[in-house]
């Protein structure tokens, strides 16, 4: 059953068509203990059929074990946005439906140009980062706050290869969440060190980023 109606698939496809350049997304699932794995395939396949600029992989975590040790997806299921640009730092775990399908298309659209849309002094402070950070966001389909969050996290992963960014979607991993206390989304938490909730200005964001590094 398509998950998208004509109109909205003419839409994006005209945004796929427009990418600077080819997009790989490399999708992790397994049969047995993943209900949204399927929803979350048929989603990537519909997504992949609107442009020859996507290009879609599918592996089964426990079966394609060399992909696996690449990759190492810590949830499923998981969804890498990956080019040049991007490496493999742009996550999101869980299906990216609702709000979040802004948040999708717009992590395509950065990872294909490789230029994030970040204000100047953003980027000069993400330049400086030479240790590894981890930012994870907290995010629910019905949330109109969330997108802004993670478009900016995966933002950062983009402008510095050493920011891993992931979307989780707090409904379909609830022992994660409760392991971070999330109890109001987006929650942001860096570094497992720092946690923010609710919309962030760019500005705080980044100093966040920074904070947890010197924690």
């Amino acid at each position: 059953m398509p998950l998208m109606d004509e109109e909205t698939k003419q839409e994006v496809k005209k945004i796929l068509d427009s990418l600077e350049s080819e997009v790989k997304i490399v999708f992790f699932k397994e049969n047995i203990n993943c209900p949204s794995c399927p929803a979350a395939e048929e989603f990537l396949k519909e997504v992949a059929g609107l442009s020859s600029k996507i290009k879609l992989e599918i592996y089964n975590k426990y079966i394609d074990e060399e992909k696996n040790a690449q990759y190492a997806p810590a949830q499923l299921p998981a969804i890498f946005i990956e080019t040049p640009h991007s490496g493999k730092r742009v996550i999101f775990y869980g299906i990216p439906a609702g709000y979040e399908f802004v948040s999708f298309i717009e992590a395509l659209k950065a990872s294909s140009s490789g230029k994030p849309e970040l204000e100047q002094e953003t980027i000069e402070k993400i330049k400086t980062i030479d240790k590894k950070a981890n930012i994870k966001v907290f995010v629910t389909p019905t949330c109109p706050y969330c997108p802004a969050a993670v478009v900016l996290a995966h933002r950062l992963a983009i402008a510095n290869p050493n920011i891993v960014s992931e979307m989780i979607e707090t409904g379909e991993f609830p022992q994660l969440a409760a392991k971070y206390q999330v109890e109001g989304v987006p929650k942001i938490v860096i570094n497992d060190k720092v946690h923010l909730v609710g919309a962030q200005q760019e500005s705080a964001f980044v100093a966040a980023v920074m904070d947890s590094l010197s924690v």
